[in-house]
Order: C-alpha cells, then structure tokens, then sequence
C-alpha cells in the first residue's frame, strides 16, 4: 500500500487538496480506481492534521501517513522536543512505539533508540518515514514489547512507554491498569531491563491515582501548550523512594511558564478579600493541585481554600491570567440586575454553585468583550463577582 501512495500522480492530488474539504473530496469519483478511494482520502486528512502539530512531516516529501485518529493522538513537535530535554542517555527503548515522533526527537540527542511497534503496517510505515527523514539511529522492530525485550535480553539506559486505553468502556474512569501495556503489572520486568521508565500518559489521569499504581516516581512533568494540558510524565527510577518533584510547563507564545515543587511540601496558604489584583494560574499548575505552594511562592493570598484565585496589592510576573479587579460585588438578583444583567462578558467560575451556561442564560449575558467577571467565593464563604479587565 505504501508503494501505491507514493505514486507521483496520487501524491500530487493529496498535495492539491490538503485545503479543501473531505466530505466534498469525498463525493467525487475516485480517480485512480486501482487504489481504494478511502485510503487517499485518510492520506489527505491525516496530512491536514499534521500541517500545524508536525510541520517536519508536512514539510517532508513522500511521507506516508497512518489514520487521522493516530496523528490526533500523537505526541505534537512541542511536547516530543521538551521530553527530549528530559532524557540524558546512550540507549533508549520505546515500548509504545506508534507514529515515531517521540522517538525522532529523542534520536537527536541518544545515540541508539528501539521502535517497538505491534501493528506490523504502522511498523512498516515509520521505517519508511524515518528514511525520508534522514534518521539512522533508529531500529524499528516490530511485534510485542515484552517478547522483544526478552528477546533482546540487554540493557537500556532507559525505557519510554505510552499506554494506550484498552477501551472507554469506563467513561473518564482513567487507570494505568486498563491501559496496554499494564505498566503497574510490569513494572519489576521492566526493572530487570533499565534501572530508569519514563512513562507518557494522557492528561485525564487522575496524579493522586497514578501514585497509588506507581512505584518509584522521581518527578511528574504536566505539559501545557497554549493553557491547555497535553500530558503528564512520569520519570521512575528504580529503588527511588524519596521525595517527588512536580514540574509544571505551559508553552506559550511569548516564553514558557515554568513552575516546580516538590509534592506534599508543608506550605499553607494565606487567605484574602480581593485586593486590586486578582491571579488564575495556567493549566499545568491548576492539575498539579500545587495551589499552597503557587501561592506562597509568589507571595500571594487566596480568595478562598477552594477558588484557587490569588490577590495582592502589588502587580508581579506570574505564570498565568493576570487581572486587574475594577468591581467587587455580592451575587444577588439586585447587584446582577445593576451592573451585569444585558451585558457582555467573559464569564469564569471558581468555587461557585451555578455553571457559566446558567449565569449567562439567568442574567442575559453576551459573551466576549473586555470584561471579565470571576464568579467565585471569598475567605467569609460570601459568594461574589470580580469585574475585572485583563492586563
């Protein structure tokens, strides 16, 4: 089938509608009849998917491309370089091995990397890339991880696992458990090959549940692009039982936001009513729950145990949304009416019992502009609004 892609013709029709839209594609008669349509068509979306997530695959000729779901699910460049930085070694073993992007980026800077890929065309499909990429330091084998690694029988100076959900028969129920390969299960077998596992998992995992199913966290990364979390990290070393460090990054258009703590740290926060400025932490931050630590280490006091908002009198640099509160009002159908009711405003809620729908559908509230009306609750548990602008 790769060979039937790369034809020039089929190629050239890929490249001329990466830009339109697929269910119209989709109506037009399949012009090379020799190839199922459904593959060209997978061709065309999947290569649209990559063009902003994996520039150097878009940007690479001949590049041949798995399902859409696949490029959806893989690491993006962003998040595959910072793991990268992370990995300080000569050989490393990647279990999970999928689309390869981990491994390209990894294969910058170890000298030797294992493609372990069961799905025997996804396995023929990056050998195939790695070669258009100019990559010569990766092996790809293909078949099961834990039947390579016995084979192989040697030692790595790390491992790199990404479990994929068996199933979402659970809902958002997220456990390592329910993901292949079971890594809680395998863990001491990984042991006997690498003393250090570095393992990917999506977001959606719970960081309480994780420890429970881990052994040996050294440190937990959550990687945010743009305030949205992409995933979490797990560095395991083997033997390690001391203290875990949370690393928190959020890839923005100007700089990084970088936050790090070690988890279970003895900080308490302070509490505050609102000040002239109010502060929301990034993503990353917000799902390491380090919400004493973020506080006291930038000197600020909270709104309240449960709002995680900040306030001070002073403006600082912080790794967030800053405001600058203009109002201060208790949430009662006299206030709304006078300062919100018909208005128009961004509207987030932190600690409060109505959702943003219900607020904006009570209230007759637009939604953009440049307003931004906090709902949330104070230290006193008076429920409040901020009316605040943006700096």
């Amino acid at each position: 089938m790769i060979s039937q892609i790369l034809q020039p013709e089929i190629q050239e029709f890929i490249n001329k509608n990466l830009d339109k839209s697929i269910a119209t594609i989709a109506l037009q008669k399949n012009p090379f009849p020799h190839i199922d349509f459904k593959i060209i068509l997978n061709q065309i979306e999947a290569k649209s998917k990559a063009k902003l997530k994996l520039s150097t695959w878009y940007n690479c000729p001949n590049i041949v491309y798995p399902s859409k779901i696949s490029i959806e699910q893989t690491s993006s460049q962003i998040t595959a370089s910072y793991k990268s930085t992370l990995v300080q070694a000569k050989s490393l073993i990647d279990l999970t091995g999928g689309f390869g992007v981990d491994d390209y980026y990894f294969s910058k800077t170890i000298n030797k990397i294992t493609h372990c890929e069961i799905n025997s065309h996804l396995s023929q499909l990056v050998v195939h890339n790695f070669n258009q990429l100019k990559v010569s330091n990766i092996n790809c084998i293909q078949g099961d991880s834990s039947v390579i690694l016995e084979n192989l029988n040697q030692q790595f100076d790390i491992i790199y696992i990404d479990p994929s959900r068996r199933n979402d028969a659970k809902g958002k129920v997220f456990m390592l458990k329910d993901c292949l390969p079971n890594v809680p299960k395998l863990q001491d077998f990984y042991f006997k090959y690498s003393n250090k596992i570095l393992i990917k998992t999506a977001p959606i995992l719970d960081i309480s549940a994780g420890l429970l199913e881990l052994q040996n966290v050294k440190t937990i990364h959550i990687v945010a692009v743009e305030n949205e979390v992409k995933e979490l990290l797990w560095e395991i070393e083997k033997n390690y039982n001391a203290s875990i460090e949370i690393k928190t990054i959020n890839f923005n258009k100007e700089k990084p936001e970088i936050f790090n703590f070690k988890l279970n740290s003895d900080s308490i926060s302070s509490y505050s009513l609102p000040k002239k400025y109010l502060y929301e932490p990034n993503s990353a931050i917000m799902k390491s729950g380090g919400f004493n630590e973020i506080g006291n280490h930038f000197s600020l006091e909270k709104l309240h145990q449960h709002s995680h908002l900040y306030t001070s009198d002073e403006k600082i640099e912080f790794p967030g949304r800053i405001f600058e509160i203009q109002n201060i009002i208790e949430y009662s159908k006299n206030n709304m009416k006078e300062f919100l009711e018909n208005s128009k405003s961004n509207i987030t809620t932190r600690n409060f019992p109505e959702t943003v729908e219900n607020i904006r559908k009570k209230w007759k509230i637009k939604d953009g502009g440049n307003l931004y009306c906090f709902f949330t609750t104070n230290k006193n548990d008076t429920k409040i609004v901020l009316i605040c602008t943006k700096i």
